[in-house]
């Protein structure tokens, strides 16, 4: 088949990192030179994952043909009477074919050629090129784009400055470590050329990887499990939002606080700027990144004229910039995710309020709007049917499969190194194909393993948060600079984790200490023993704090930690937990409220629009009867607050009071003088409605007993 399958992995994998960083990232507002860096960070981490099992089968093929020329040599010194003629077919199997003197050639083993095999002296350039790029990506071009992101000058010689200060202190430290290492190697092997330079970059990259990775896995092994079998359990879900609400709430208010002292600091600064300043154009820049709503409303209250005011230098313009982009965008995540997490919790109340019902069929609280042949397919019962009794089940199995695939991650890495007798479950399931040639089971084998345990350590990563620097948040709401840093962590994570890989199925000679088939990445990208004390101590003892690592993370001791410090965690026994769960179904409840009465609020609006026709008679009919009613609610105004109880007198004018309150809302208070009058009587209705107003003002209730108190 050739490299067939490789094109097709090749293909698969670019198609998944660009949905990820399509869910994660916002191609239409990103620059584009971080989108493709970021992508191809992303592609090369999973490119390495998704082919190591293509490498792993073509490298024990070629390891069957190495030991069985050398037996066909040895056969053939041994035995020079026989006169054994070898013959290798290339283009399938090895057939062997012995010439004797007897007429009956005797046939010997074969290596059968897997399925997808790859022509040799492909993986060494491929490997080259994707680990060499990814390590130049994560170490050199990543952290200085992550610095010029975040950075808030206005030009690009000015950024590309502050990306080489900011990054300064971060390559020295580096320089520093590697200088040490160097003379270290130095004074131990004399003879240092360019392949073990290769080596010691390797060497320091993948020991640095490996602390990260073994942190991230001890907690995903326990967590991806665990998160399944909460997933199946409808409350346990519904109370984990709630108190996600809770909080999510508080950090919208400070977002948007936020938001409001940066722009009255923008209009304080852009006050003492005119037109003709040097650094006016700095200014029109920072309002060019505002929404055109919020510019209206700073522009609506402009700052006072003071001949005193200070000029603000071009260093606070920068440190204006910098700090509104990140404010903006903290706004709008935040938003974001409380109207997802909303619709979110409605969806997952219909479906505990479906599961108690008698009724197997599904009922939303809202309508829906779905496409007519979706609504064929996926009807009301077989909805029911799958969010009310199949998906807890299919999640509580898919749990318990991942629980068992953990603990067998966990035993392997405690006795990986052991190969007599092999005590890795991953070797032994590996040597069990490899001796039927069963190079199918080989690589799924390898893929799933692989994928789980990617899958573990990168779902740790995607659910890092720290404060507000970095978060990688779905639905196109993740800046840039939380990208580029997912990017650079991917790249660094996913050599180690291959090579620790290799080591859990005894295909790594130096970790292991036996010796054994080679891989062609392990050739290229080298070994982490450079250092004797990283080849026999770190590689081989630092795994196994994933045991405990993993039994933290089981009773949840990092939760507790950060609960006792002050950053509330979601803990089921806690007080303070129980309490946000009650404020955040307070907080969703209005929320959904509020969205249902506009969403009434709408469909009066199209009723009325509807009833009075279209074209410009009806808008025309609309904006009259508006600015009738504006003219009579203009007086309230001046009235004190026990005047606005009086609007109540007016059945259904519940539209005009909004609009005293807010002139946004003023097409809804229309709709309510029209719900007042006669709902048959077109604007006559509208009429009648104002005329009860009218005589509604001018008869005052009696006084109350209390009323001079």
């Amino acid at each position: 088949m050739g490299v067939g399958p490789l094109v097709v992995e090749v293909m698969v994998t670019f198609l998944l990192a660009a949905v990820v960083l399509f869910r994660y990232g916002n191609w239409y507002r990103h620059h584009l030179l971080v989108t493709v860096a970021v992508l191809i960070a992303w592609y090369f981490s999973m490119l390495i994952v998704f082919i190591l099992p293509l490498d792993v089968s073509n490298t024990i093929y070629e390891n069957c043909r190495e030991k069985l020329s050398e037996t066909l040599r040895a056969s053939e010194i041994a035995d020079n009477n026989t006169g054994v003629m070898m013959m290798l077919n290339t283009s399938d199997d090895l057939n062997i074919t012995t010439t004797t003197t007897t007429t009956t050639p005797a046939p010997v083993p074969h290596c059968l050629r897997p399925w997808s095999f790859v022509p040799p002296g492909v993986f060494p350039v491929f490997w080259r090129i994707v680990y060499w790029t990814s390590q130049v990506l994560t170490w050199l071009i990543l952290p200085l784009m992550q610095s010029y992101t975040k950075a808030g000058d206005f030009t690009f010689a000015s950024k590309l400055r502050s990306a080489v200060v900011d990054n300064a202190i971060y390559y020295g430290s580096y320089l520093l470590i590697v200088g040490i290492l160097l003379l270290y190697i130095v004074f131990k092997d004399p003879g240092l050329d360019g392949g073990k330079l290769r080596a010691i970059a390797a060497s320091a990259s993948n020991t640095w990887g490996m602390f990260w990775l073994v942190l991230l896995l001890g907690y995903g092994l326990v967590e991806v499990p665990r998160s399944l079998w909460h997933s199946a359990s409808t409350i346990h879900t519904l109370h984990h939002s709630y108190f996600h609400a809770a909080k999510l709430s508080q950090e919208r208010a400070e977002a948007n606080e936020r938001v409001n002292d940066l722009l009255q600091s923008m209009r304080a600064l852009g006050g003492s700027l005119g037109p003709g300043h040097p650094l006016r154009p700095h200014m029109d820049v920072i309002e060019s990144k505002v929404p055109v709503e919020l510019l209206d409303k700073v522009r609506r209250h402009p700052p006072p004229d003071s001949p005193h005011a200070d000029v603000p230098s071009e260093k606070a313009l920068v440190r204006l910039h910098k700090q509104l982009l990140k404010a903006l965008q903290c706004q709008r995540r935040v938003e974001t995710q409380w109207g997802l997490l909303v619709e979110g919790v409605v969806a997952l109340e219909d479906t505990h309020r479906n599961a108690a019902s008698h009724d197997t069929t599904f009922k939303h609280s809202t309508p829906l709007h779905r496409h007519p042949v979706l609504a064929y397919i996926y009807t009301p019962t077989l909805e029911w049917v799958w969010r009310c009794r199949v998906r807890g089940w299919l999640l509580r199995a898919l749990a318990v499969g991942a629980a068992l695939v953990s603990l067998v991650v966990v035993w392997s890495e405690l006795t990986f190194f052991s190969t007599s007798p092999t005590l890795s479950l991953f070797a032994v399931f590996l040597n069990l194909a490899k001796a039927s040639y069963d190079y199918f089971t080989i690589e799924v084998i390898s893929s799933l393993s692989m994928a789980y345990i990617a899958l573990c350590a990168y779902s740790t990563l995607f659910k890092i948060r720290v404060l507000n620097l970095y978060y990688l948040a779905p639905h196109h709401q993740t800046d840039e600079y939380s990208l580029i840093f997912s990017g650079m962590m991917l790249c660094r994570l996913t050599p180690p984790m291959c090579l620790n890989f290799l080591s859990l199925i005894h295909m790594d000679s130096h970790t292991i200490q036996e010796r054994t088939e080679e891989t062609h990445y392990t050739q290229i990208m080298g070994h982490m023993d450079v250092i004797k004390i990283i080849s026999d101590g770190f590689n081989i003892y630092f795994p196994m704090m994933i045991v405990a690592l993993c039994l933290a993370t089981y009773y949840s001791l990092g939760s507790r930690l950060l609960s006792a410090l002050g950053f509330q965690q979601f803990m089921c026994d806690d007080e303070l937990t129980t309490d946000l769960i009650e404020e955040g179904k307070t907080l969703v409840s209005r929320e959904s409220r509020r969205r249902q009465r506009m969403e009434d609020n709408a469909a009066r609006r199209k009723d009325f629009t509807q009833r009075f026709g279209g074209g410009e008679t009806s808008a025309s009919m609309y904006r009259s009867a508006r600015q009738r009613a504006e003219d009579l609610v203009r007086p309230l105004k001046r009235e004190d607050s026990s005047d606005s109880a009086q609007l109540e007198l007016l059945g259904g004018t519940e539209g005009m009071m909004d609009y005293s309150s807010r002139t946004t809302t003023s097409s809804l208070s229309m709709e309510g003088d029209i719900e007042a009058g006669s709902r048959g009587s077109g604007l006559g209705g509208v009429g009648s409605g104002l005329g009860q107003y009218s005589r509604a003002r001018t008869h005052k209730p009696d006084k109350g007993l209390f009323d001079d108190v």
